[in-house]
C-alpha cells in the first residue's frame, strides 16, 4: 500500500514539473499589413541583378530592398510572356483558366481580380505604368495611368536635346532591323532623365501614395523596363562596355534551332545588346528607389507589403537567343522580393510561382481569401511557420503549344509540335509533331542535353507527363472536353491549345 502510495505521489509531481514547464514559442502570427504596393520589371530576369549574384549589371536599389526583405530563390512564372504572365498574378489563377494565354488576349470582364476584391473590401486601388489588359475595363483599379496620359504628359514639355547624340528609334522587331529594335549600339531615348517614362511613372506613383497615405490601399506599377528596346535616358548612355560583357554559350542543339531573326547579329551586336539591357535595368532601379523613399519618407514602411518581381525573365544570348518565349531558366525564371513590413533578411530556396502571390497578399492584408485561386500563400514561409511548400512548379507558353513543370532536380517541356514558334521567332526547322524536353537541373543546370528518352530517366519523364496533366486537370476550365480515353501525349496536346478562337500572334 505505501508503494502505491509514493508511486502515485511521484506521479502527480512529475504530472505539475510537465504541466509548469514554459511550451517552446510558436512563430509570431503576423499582423496584418494595411496595404500593397507590387512594383513589375518587364522582362526582368533573375540573374539580371546584383542580389542575385550578377556581377556587373547594378541595381543598389533592388539589393537594398532585398536586403531587408525575403528574396525567393526560385520563382517562376506562369507563362514566359507578359499578358498572360501579369494576369495569372493579379487574378491568382494559371493563364488556361483565366483565358488570357497570348499576348493579344484581353482579360475577359467577367474574370474576378484581385483589385476588385480588394476595392470591394475599401482599398483604394491604382494601376500605374503597363497593365496589358488589351481592353479598355479598368478590372478593380480605380486610377490607370500608361502610355495616353504620358504623351498628355509629353506635350507640356518642353527639352533641349543634345545635337551631338543618336537617339534610339526603334519601333516593331519584325520592322526594324534586329539590331535596332534590340538597340545594339546603346543608343537612349530622346529624353533626359526627368521627362523619361519610368521616371514619369515613378513621380506619379508617389504622387498615389502622397493622396492616399491615410487610406489603405492597392497599388501595382508596371513599368516599361528592361523591355526591349530598352529605354534609358540621356544620363544613362555609355554606363557598360560591351567589349567587357561576356557571351553565354549555347550548344549544337542550340544552333540547329536558333530564330532565324538572331542569324545576322554579330558577336559586337550581341554584347550591345546586352549592355542596352543593362543599362535599362539601371535605369529601373533608380526609379524602384525613389518610390521605396516616398514609403519611408511617408512612415509607411512597417504597414506594407511590398513585392517586387519580373512578369517573366529575358534570354541575353542564352541558348543564342533575345528573347522570353521558352521554357529555359533564363525565361521563367524571375526575382521575386517580398518585404512584410519590418521583417527579418532571408534567402528562401522553396520553389514558388507566381499564382502564389494573390493568396499571399489577401493573407498578409488579413483579407479573405478569393474563390478559386490555384496558388498557395507563402505567408507561411515568411512568418517562419513552415518550411514546406511545393514540391512542383507549372508554366505554359499556347501560342507554341507548350507547356513545362518543374521540380527541385527535374525539368519536363511538352510541346505538340505544331508550330514553328510565333511571334516572328521561327527557326525554320521545327519539331515533327509531339516533342519532349528532360533536363536533370543539377547535372546540367545550363540545359544543354535532352536526356528525355533515356532508359535512366524513362520513368522520372513519365511520372512528370502524369504530373503535368493533373495541373491542368485540376485547373482548366473546361477540361472535361478532353477525353481520358486519349494517351497522355494526345490529352496534352488538346490542352496546350489556345482557346477556341484565339490565333497565335505570328508578327
Amino acid at each position: 500500500m505505501r508503494f502505491i502510495v509514493f508511486l502515485l505521489i511521484g506521479l502527480l509531481i512529475r504530472y505539475l514539473e510537465l504541466s509548469l514547464r514554459p511550451l517552446a514559442p510558436k512563430p509570431a502570427q503576423a499582423k496584418p499589413l494595411r496595404n500593397v504596393i507590387v512594383i513589375i520589371g518587364d522582362d526582368h530576369a533573375a540573374y539580371d541583378l546584383g542580389c542575385y549574384g550578377n556581377p556587373v549589371v547594378r541595381t543598389p536599389n533592388l539589393d537594398r530592398l532585398a536586403g531587408q526583405s525575403a528574396r525567393f530563390e526560385r520563382a517562376y512564372v506562369n507563362s514566359p510572356v507578359c499578358t498572360p504572365s501579369r494576369q495569372s498574378f493579379l487574378t491568382g489563377k494559371m493563364p488556361h483558366a483565366t483565358g488570357v494565354t497570348l499576348l493579344s488576349s484581353a482579360l475577359p470582364d467577367t474574370t474576378y481580380t484581385l483589385a476588385e476584391h480588394l476595392k470591394m473590401k475599401g482599398f483604394k486601388t491604382a494601376c500605374i505604368g503597363k497593365t496589358h489588359f488589351n481592353s479598355a475595363l479598368t478590372h478593380g483599379f480605380d486610377e490607370l495611368v500608361w502610355q495616353k496620359e504620358y504623351n498628355e504628359y509629353l506635350k507640356t514639355v518642353r527639352e533641349t536635346l543634345p545635337s551631338t547624340i543618336r537617339f534610339s528609334q526603334a519601333k516593331h522587331p519584325w520592322n526594324d532591323p534586329v539590331q535596332v529594335f534590340w538597340n545594339a549600339d546603346g543608343l537612349p531615348a530622346a529624353h533626359h532623365d526627368e521627362h523619361d517614362i519610368g521616371t514619369f511613372f515613378a513621380n506619379r506613383v508617389n504622387d498615389f501614395l502622397d493622396r492616399n497615405r491615410a487610406n489603405r490601399f492597392c497599388l501595382w506599377v508596371g513599368f516599361k523596363e528592361p523591355h526591349a528596346p530598352f529605354n534609358f535616358p540621356i544620363e544613362y548612355a555609355n554606363r557598360y562596355q560591351p567589349d567587357q560583357l561576356i557571351l553565354p554559350t549555347g550548344s549544337p542543339e542550340d544552333d540547329r534551332y536558333e530564330p532565324l531573326v538572331f542569324k545576322p547579329l554579330t558577336d559586337a551586336d550581341r554584347r550591345g545588346i546586352i549592355r542596352s539591357y543593362y543599362t535599362s535595368t539601371e535605369y529601373l532601379d533608380k526609379n524602384i528607389g525613389l518610390i521605396l523613399a516616398k514609403v519611408a519618407a511617408l512612415n509607411l514602411t512597417n504597414e506594407t507589403l511590398i513585392i517586387y518581381l519580373g512578369d517573366n525573365g529575358y534570354l541575353l544570348n542564352h541558348h543564342k537567343r533575345f528573347e522570353k518565349h521558352t521554357m529555359w531558366e533564363e525565361a521563367v525564371r524571375v526575382p521575386l522580393i517580398i518585404r512584410a513590413g519590418v521583417g527579418k533578411p532571408q534567402v528562401i530556396n522553396n520553389l514558388t510561382e507566381m499564382v502564389d502571390l494573390a493568396p499571399t497578399i489577401l493573407a498578409a492584408l488579413g483579407v479573405e481569401t478569393m474563390p478559386g485561386l490555384h496558388g498557395q500563400s507563402l505567408l507561411p514561409l515568411l512568418t517562419g511557420q513552415t518550411t514546406q511548400h511545393k514540391d512542383l512548379i507549372f508554366s505554359e507558353y499556347l501560342p507554341d503549344n507548350k507547356a513545362m513543370v518543374r521540380t527541385a532536380q527535374y525539368k519536363y517541356v511538352f510541346t505538340n509540335g505544331k508550330r514553328d514558334l510565333v511571334m516572328g521567332y521561327a527557326t525554320g526547322n521545327p519539331p515533327a509533331g509531339i516533342h519532349h524536353e528532360l533536363y536533370d537541373l543539377q547535372r546540367d543546370p545550363k540545359e544543354m542535353t535532352n536526356i528525355f528518352g533515356q532508359s535512366a530517366y524513362q520513368k522520372v519523364g513519365l511520372e512528370l507527363q502524369k504530373q503535368m496533366l493533373a495541373v491542368f486537370r485540376r485547373t482548366h476550365p473546361n477540361e472535361s472536353l478532353v477525353s481520358k480515353n486519349q494517351s497522355v501525349d494526345g490529352q496534352l496536346a488538346s490542352f496546350c491549345e489556345p482557346p477556341e478562337g484565339e490565333r497565335p500572334d505570328d508578327k
